[in-house]
């Protein structure tokens, strides 16, 4: 059989870029792998801030590793490995230094459910598949999807989210065992169970939230003397220093079989087995197929994803300082770190900004800072976990309500009523949805609103009619404030002949087109029938100043348009040309 050699450039479009040479070809694997950029060029100066960077994100990628998980209702081991297969993945093919990926609080939120009925295993199964979704994403330049999603609708969102997870934490933090499924649920179950509470759990709860409000809050200097450096380090390590007090005193206590504290149990030890996702699962004596988990994960296999992209790209522009960033490449990046993870057991992950800021207040230089956060937490895998066991669940509980409490955006509320105050309808509904009937639900019922608002906007487009006075004559002046698409075509003849229709002077119209960039063709017929209406009632209609795509558009739908065309620096030159009817009311 013979084969069809083809050359670089055929081949190219199926590797999703633009390669049309051997140097091409190079700068692309570059660009796909950074990694092959940035290393060759690497010293020690920067593996030393590299070192210190990773060393502490991994003081705060420990300890939120374990409460993710939990939040998640996974063992709290899974939180850690998504840690570090997150850290070395993005090592290899991130672009952005700064970035930290691993599990979050909205990842952790959005797999609960499904966890809960189904256990651990579809977890990862959910971690592959988003995975896959947004590497495939990335490679067919789709990135450009996310831009759906407003600024109200991801506010509503993140606002939700940290309500739902902190709310869920209150019967932890009191003690209270159970865990809750919704946000209504959390609330109801603290109010039920008022009398259950735990005095030492609360007070522990409490005192750790206390000293993290306060250790969040120390004024000290990444250049100061060494008093303000310690301060500094304790500040961005404030989670650990948290966990490794609560582990200090639950040991002290249990070794003298006082038990005053709910603390995290067995945490299985070493690291985790290398195995594929499972796409069949076992659970009370059932046995779910693949497409059966398909049906159960729903929505959750497109709302996953997509919060993953919005969250690690939002991260990567708010630190490149003015750099570009490859949006594609990121979401490539997020997409193998994910199908990586679920190879090791992992929960999904994305950027988390918490962990970026601190990199990023490090002093990072490479992602090779990830390699040291990696290995930190690799460590603590297979040699902590026994100390792990002595965690607080208060602890814990306390560590993500405050990291919930600074998620909180309030102000945005204030500043869409300064900005359009029509924004604050998404945002609502978003955030109430999403309390209500759950995150994913509410995440589709914001964008539906947005969209709806965006059809409406592109139906009733700003349009200013007025009449004129021009050297004595009198025109209806017709100014469309932004490009005319299909919705908006038979309210703009509506608005025209209705304003005609209440006057008896035969005026002419002129439509300026300085704002329409584009039309279509049911715009075309609309204006073309607008011409036909206003010459039954002896009017002209003049287009004035349209561009050239517009103009060509009108015209290839009908011919007998282009006379109509006028285009001058003023309104007095489209009359001094003669155009004007006898008819034309001209004022004495």
């Amino acid at each position: 059989m013979a084969y069809e050699r083809r050359s670089i450039d055929e081949i190219t479009p199926l590797l999703g870029g633009e390669v049309t040479s051997g140097s091409s070809l190079k700068r692309y694997t570059l660009r796909r792998i950074p990694i092959l950029e940035w290393l060759p060029r690497y010293s020690f100066s920067k593996f030393l801030q590299d070192f210190l960077a990773g060393m502490t994100v991994g003081l705060t990628v420990i300890p939120q590793g374990i409460a993710y998980a939990i939040v998640a209702g996974l063992p709290a081991q899974y939180g850690l490995y998504s840690s570090f297969m997150g850290c070395f993945v993005y090592v290899v093919f991130g672009s952005c230094k700064d970035i930290t990926v691993g599990p979050t609080a909205i990842m952790a939120l959005l797999s609960q459910h499904h966890v809960i009925r189904l256990g651990a295993d579809i977890a990862v199964l959910l971690c592959f598949l988003s995975g896959c979704i947004i590497a495939m994403m990335g490679l067919l330049h789709l990135g450009f999807l996310v831009e759906f999603v407003s600024l109200p609708v991801i506010s509503g969102f993140t606002n939700a989210a940290a309500i739902i997870i902190g709310t869920s934490q209150l019967g932890t933090l009191l003690g209270l065992s159970g865990r809750s499924d919704s946000f209504i649920d959390a609330v109801v179950k603290v109010v039920d169970h008022l009398n259950e509470v735990k005095l030492w759990d609360t007070v522990l709860g409490v005192c750790s939230m206390i000293l993290l409000i306060c250790l969040k809050n120390l004024r000290g200097k990444k250049d100061g003397t060494a008093f303000q450096k310690a301060m500094w380090v304790t500040s961005l390590a404030r989670n650990a220093v948290i966990v490794v007090i609560g582990i200090i005193l639950s040991y002290s206590l249990y070794s003298y079989n006082i038990k005053p504290f709910n603390i995290t149990g067995n945490i299985t030890e070493g690291l985790p087995s290398f195995a594929p996702p499972p796409f069949s699962i076992v659970h009370g004596n059932k046995t779910y197929y693949f497409e059966d988990l398909i049906a159960e994960l729903g929505s959750t296999t497109i709302s996953v994803p997509l919060i993953a992209i919005l969250e690690s790209i939002a991260i990567a522009k708010a630190f490149a300082k003015g750099k570009t960033v490859d949006a594609n490449q990121e979401m490539l990046a997020l997409g193998l770190c994910n199908i990586f993870g679920s190879f090791s057991r992992s929960m999904p992950s994305t950027g988390s900004f918490t962990r970026t800021a601190v990199n990023n207040a490090s002093g990072v230089k490479t992602p090779m800072g990830g390699v040291i956060t990696g290995c930190l937490v690799l460590l603590a895998s297979g040699l902590l976990t026994s100390t792990f066991e002595y965690i607080p669940k208060a602890t814990l509980a306390a560590v993500i309500i405050v990291a919930m409490y600074y998620m909180l955006e309030f102000h945005i509320f204030t500043v869409l009523w300064r900005t359009k105050k029509i924004d604050l309808i998404p945002l609502t509904v978003t955030l109430f949805s999403c309390l209500a009937i759950g995150p994913e639900y509410g995440m589709i019922a914001g964008i539906a609103v947005n969209l709806i608002l965006l059809l409406y906007f592109a139906a009733r487009p700003g349009l200013l009619i007025e009449e004129r006075l021009i050297d004595g004559l009198k025109i209806l002046f017709v100014s469309p404030k932004q490009s005319l698409s299909y919705p908006a075509a038979e309210y703009l003849r509506e608005r025209v002949m209705s304003w005609c229709a209440r006057r008896s002077e035969t005026i002419p119209v002129i439509v300026e087109g300085r704002h329409v960039l584009r039309i279509d063709a049911t715009v075309a017929k609309n204006l073309s029938l607008l011409l036909t209406d206003l010459k039954a009632r002896d009017q002209k209609l003049i287009f004035w100043n349209w561009c050239e795509e517009a103009r060509r558009t009108l015209i290839s739908y009908d011919a007998s348009l282009t006379m109509s065309f006028r285009t001058s620096g003023s309104i007095a030159q489209v009359f001094s040309d003669g155009i004007t009817s006898s008819h034309v009311p001209r004022l004495v």
